[in-house]
């Protein structure tokens, strides 16, 4: 269930036996292209994680072993359909966009974090809600950006628009190089997004 205001998300349980474990946001997305790609039922079977952007996002503790006791936590969390130049993959924690010069960035945040940087401060997994950030920016003034991102104090910016949806579409002026969950896929103009509520388990 999406979660709202004021209501428990997630419930507790050990990782089914068998099921999988991933430390990184690209094994993860790998795991969700290929059960999407083959039209599997939805929600995705429980993944454990244990590192990677999303799993610092929702708290992921660095426990040893805690995927397989009672205190783990199962968390339902949102997919992102991407349909890039007519082409549909999906990812799970963020997109960033850039041209050649990285003057101009497209970023979609289901996570907090990208690297080191804080790039969507108020980013939630599992609220059906994109974080998407639109800026043209000089070189002086995207190195000050990036520091403040460090801590998600980028926000707000003149020179950055700012919006929450279930969905967003763009199509730019000029290609863009395109990555997903830390991994480069294309270089693309159009791009539609669209949240896909609790379609993965992740374990915590």
């Amino acid at each position: 269930m999406t979660i709202g205001k004021g209501t428990t998300w997630g419930m507790p349980g050990a990782l089914p036996p068998g099921a999988p474990v991933t430390s990184t946001d690209q094994a993860l997305r790998r795991l969700v292209v290929d059960h999407m790609e083959r039209d599997a039922p939805r929600p995705l079977l429980a993944v454990g994680l244990t590192g990677g952007t999303l799993w610092r996002t929702v708290g992921g503790p660095a426990v040893p072993n805690r995927l397989h006791t009672a205190e783990a936590m199962h968390l339902p969390v949102d997919v992102i359909e991407a349909v890039i130049d007519g082409r549909t993959t999906w990812f799970v924690s963020r997109l960033v966009a850039h041209d050649l010069l990285r003057r101009r960035w497209l970023v979609a945040m289901n996570a907090q974090f990208h690297g080191r940087h804080q790039l969507g401060p108020r980013a939630h997994p599992g609220d059906g809600l994109l974080d998407v950030f639109q800026a043209t920016l000089a070189p002086a003034e995207l190195m000050k950006v990036a520091r403040r991102a460090r801590n998600g104090a980028h926000l707000p910016h003149p020179a950055i628009t700012e919006r929450r949806a279930a969905q967003h579409a763009v199509t730019l002026e000029r290609p863009m190089t395109v990555w997903l969950d830390g991994q480069r896929v294309a270089r693309a103009r159009t791009i539609r997004l669209t949240v896909l509520p609790d379609a993965l388990t992740v374990v915590v």
